[in-house]
């Protein structure tokens, strides 16, 4: 038997309802903080994630699905969708539009990781960025969306970790005194972390090796190299959350994946949920659109991956069930009566009634079973008898109630249905 490749998952019929419902408050909440839908391509050039997400990173180093296509060109399925955003702004002028432009999209991705609970290869995501705002007040925001979010699908427990990475100045005094660092531990570092020890030793930080957190603990701290407008922006986006009333703690080890991430950075941890407790991460990004080849533009996002939300949501005990039983099942007997249920559906289902009739020849207690099985609200048995005489009893499937209709008339029918 032909398999689902692994670290992909099948998304059935009975889990459709909680997704539709996350989707649904994502999409809405967006409006509600003025974003707009976008959607952009599943597979881009390479060189926009090498030179957008970053060469140092661990996405672009190894997880990226690239493949050379029949032209010669290096092509990648998205890992993420930030610099999607940015490449699409640049190509279609939207950089020039009035500011901030707010966007939010709901996509999969890709990524070659181990799989497991709350991660997998190719992964669903919500992620909102906006373009244009420097000002902190932009941070919280985004932030403010993101809890309303999380709040909204009824999980309680998430707690807002904030940091800031500062901007590339005072980055730099940074990275030299973390190079001191861990140059003085080098030899007990995993081999990845020794490459980032040159090239950016912030990603030792994020290791998930125990050795080098372990290491990393008693490393210098970002906040203590930050310049003195990095600091007061970071100040600022304090008072803010303050006035949004949302609370949060100040992680000094938050430094995200992905190497377009200036000043500010967040998470939302469920630590509930195990080994992958971050179920939203964000921050500004306020040098990618230059990168990439677009105008110097401020920007600040997050992602949320739809599977890690659905977990938080059950351990906070939130379940979501939608009522899909047919409005009416017609039980026909004989292919005259087959024909009428046939035109007696149609006819409902233009009135947007959910209707069913018998599609594989069942017998007529078979058809009960069935329609008591799909719940049907009402059924409705046609013969030939009420074919001749255009009556026909409508059944209560729960009162057992029966009335008798005109199958000839279907606005009364539709009316009692409702």
């Amino acid at each position: 038997m032909i398999q689902k490749m692994r670290g992909t998952m099948d998304i059935l019929p009975a889990e459709m309802p909680t997704w539709r419902f996350i989707e649904e408050k994502a999409r809405e909440i967006s409006a509600r903080f003025g974003f707009e839908e976008i959607r952009f391509p599943t597979f881009e050039a390479t060189e926009l994630f090498s030179r957008g997400v970053g060469g140092t990173t661990d996405v672009v180093q190894k997880e990226m699905y690239s493949f050379t296509d029949r032209d010669g060109r290096s092509i990648t399925l998205r890992p993420e969708g930030t610099a999607c955003v940015a490449r699409s702004l640049i190509e279609n002028g939207l950089c020039s539009d009035t500011m901030p432009k707010k966007l939010f999209y709901l996509i999969n991705c890709f990524r070659y990781e181990k799989p497991q609970a709350g991660r997998s290869r190719e992964f669903f995501q919500f992620g909102t960025e906006m373009f244009g705002a420097a000002h902190p007040a932009a941070d919280a925001e985004v932030i403010a969306l993101a809890d309303t979010l999380i709040r909204s699908l009824g999980i309680k427990d998430a707690q807002l970790h904030i940091n800031s990475i500062g901007c590339p100045e005072c980055r730099a005094r940074y990275h030299a005194a973390l190079k001191e660092y861990f140059a003085a531990r080098q030899e007990q570092l995993c081999d990845t972390c020794k490459g980032r020890l040159q090239t950016n030793p912030m990603r030792i930080l994020d290791c998930k090796s125990p050795i080098c957190g372990e290491i990393g603990k008693d490393a210098p701290v970002m906040l203590d190299y930050l310049c003195d407008d990095c600091r007061d922006h970071f100040e600022t986006l304090k008072k803010l959350l303050d006035a949004h009333g949302i609370a949060y703690d100040i992680d000094t080890r938050i430094v995200r994946g992905l190497d377009y991430y200036t000043r500010t950075v967040f998470e939302f941890i469920c630590p509930s949920i195990g080994a992958q407790s971050t179920i939203c991460g964000g921050g500004r990004y306020d040098g990618l659109i230059s990168e990439i080849g677009g105008p110097s533009l401020p920007g600040i996002g997050f992602a949320t991956g739809i599977t890690r939300l659905i977990l938080a949501m059950k351990l906070n005990g939130v379940e979501i069930t939608e009522d899909n039983a047919p409005a009416l099942y017609i039980a026909p007997m004989g292919s005259a009566a087959v024909e009428k249920a046939a035109k007696i559906v149609s006819s409902l289902r233009k009135q947007a009634l959910y209707t069913e009739t018998d599609l594989v020849g069942r017998s007529l207690k078979a058809q009960m079973k069935y329609a008591d099985k799909k719940h049907a609200r009402f059924t409705l048995i046609l013969g030939d008898s009420e074919i001749e005489s255009g009556k026909a009893q409508l059944k209560n499937m729960q009162t057992s109630e029966q009335t008798e209709v005109d199958i000839n008339d279907i606005e009364p029918l539709a009316s009692l249905l409702r």
